[in-house]
């Protein structure tokens, strides 16, 4: 599919399947590639539709945004931009909180919505965490931030037997690193997401889905969006770290499976 215009950027977008259409929203990173493997799975029932971020991988440089109502403008956009009235929407990571904006600022476009290793709000834990990765970024420059934050993200059981090795880890994630100062402006709309004291006002049907062994969206967080989302149901994996949509992506489409099934019920 071509570059996709949503006002003044360009979004590079991918969709297979047909039926009732799924939205898959990446998270920090921002690449549609993210969810290479439920894209496959998931396009046996739905019409999948991934995107690169604006300045993100194959979407071309653009204004930078700093906050996650502004990536939320750009989702919505995409959705008028391709004739689509409303769509299930999971979003993992910063995605689920793009999606958090979605449901409620547009509740009749999203049919139904999976918060993936999501958070509703900062805690200090979760700030710090961030402000070391932003440290990182800043003073030893996006290498050693790129390969740090791969690492982050997943368990050290499912890197061991396969490590590919620094060089390859970092040079596979610069083909998407959008540069130091659009992944500071993204850091700083992580770090500025809460929206503790609004999603209690969303009535649209939600999952929450995470990792035990989440390192930077630990289960507390995942356990806070279910409790403050009206009639939310939650999944909690055994682990597979917070790419757990890569680590065990087998075990995470069958949830996520019966999750969007039981939340559309």
């Amino acid at each position: 599919m071509p570059l996709i215009s949503v006002g003044a950027a360009e979004l590079f977008v991918e969709e297979q399947g047909e039926g009732e259409v799924l939205l898959l929203v990446a998270g920090l990173g921002g690449s549609g590639t993210f969810w290479r493997k439920q894209a496959a799975y998931f396009s046996q029932r739905y019409r999948v539709i991934t995107y690169d971020h604006r300045g993100v991988g194959r979407s071309p440089e653009t204004s930078l945004h700093s906050s996650v109502g502004e990536m939320a403008d750009d989702a919505l956009a995409l959705m008028d931009a391709l004739g689509i009235d409303a769509a299930h929407l999971v979003g993992h990571s910063t995605g689920g909180a793009i999606g958090q904006h979605l449901a409620l600022r547009a509740p009749d476009r999203i049919r139904s919505l999976v918060l993936s290793s999501s958070w509703a709000g900062p805690t200090p834990l979760f700030v710090e965490l961030f402000q070391l990765r932003r440290k990182i970024l800043l003073d030893a420059g996006a290498e050693s931030y790129l390969f740090s934050g791969t690492l982050l993200v997943t368990p050290a059981w499912a890197i061991e037997d396969s490590y590919p090795g620094r060089e390859k880890i970092v040079a596979e994630r610069l083909k998407v690193f959008p540069g130091v100062e659009a992944e500071l402006g993204r850091l700083n709309a992580v770090m500025t997401h809460d929206l503790r004291e609004e999603i209690h006002g969303i009535r649209v049907p939600t999952g929450v889905i995470s990792a035990k062994d989440d390192v930077l969206t630990p289960p507390g967080m995942a356990r806070e969006l279910a409790e403050r989302i009206p009639g939310a149901r939650r999944v909690l994996l055994p682990e597979g770290g917070h790419f757990c949509t890569v680590t065990v992506a087998e075990q995470y489409n069958s949830e996520l499976s019966r999750l969007l099934r039981a939340i559309n019920s």
